[in-house]
């Protein structure tokens, strides 16, 4: 794929040929998941649970990742997303087993820079899928397919931010720690305390 530039923001051809298979393994992942795993899977139902998939999961993750590259380019930063393919594999794998367990890749970032801007540059990912969530909570007014991409795009997106600020390995959480307790400890709470309340509402 050629590179191409979005205002001030650039990507390689190897970041968007990354960000593309990511964002279709993901779908099909999420998709065999909704679906309960293969044994799930009919011709019927796979086709509107990958449509479903892409806009939430895939939507979610793509603009968690393009936030924070986003952000990394605001501060002066170089960045750019890289695809972990073997994780790639494993979510799809996992997801035909019934389970679904993802990482699919990272936006990397090099050059100076401070503590706390490092600390926005993870937040901005948690932070994009909150607002998302709240983009589709209009949807669950509709009825039929789009309550259901409503129900979906909610979730996903709340669980998605709760996940990610884990302070844990290489999650955003951690980072959000390493610069400021009293942000971490909002954002963890919000997140957290909202995907709790998902789960208990909507039923995958």
């Amino acid at each position: 794929m050629s590179a191409a530039t979005v205002g001030s923001i650039r990507f390689s051809g190897g970041e968007l040929r990354d960000l593309l298979l990511a964002w279709i393994a993901l779908g099909v992942a999420f998709a065999l998941f909704f679906a309960g795993g293969a044994s799930g899977v009919t011709r019927d139902s796979f086709l509107p649970l990958l449509f479903i998939s892409m806009l939430t999961a895939g939507v979610g993750f793509l603009l968690h990742e393009l936030a924070h590259k986003v952000v990394a380019v605001r501060f002066g930063q170089r960045a750019a997303f890289k695809a972990d393919y073997g994780m790639l594999f494993i979510a799809i794998a996992s997801a035909m087993a019934g389970f679904i367990f993802a990482a699919p890749g990272a936006v990397h970032h090099r050059g100076r820079i401070t503590k706390r801007e490092n600390g926005l540059i993870a937040l901005a990912g948690p932070v994009t899928n909150l607002v998302l969530a709240v983009a589709f909570v209009p949807l669950l007014l509709g009825g039929g397919f789009l309550a259901r991409l409503g129900l979906y795009g909610v979730g996903i997106n709340l669980l998605l931010a709760a996940f990610n600020m884990i302070p844990f390995g290489p999650l955003d959480g951690r980072t959000v720690l390493s610069w400021s307790l009293p942000v971490f400890a909002l954002a963890f709470g919000v997140s957290v305390a909202l995907a709790l309340g998902a789960a208990s509402l909507f039923l995958f």
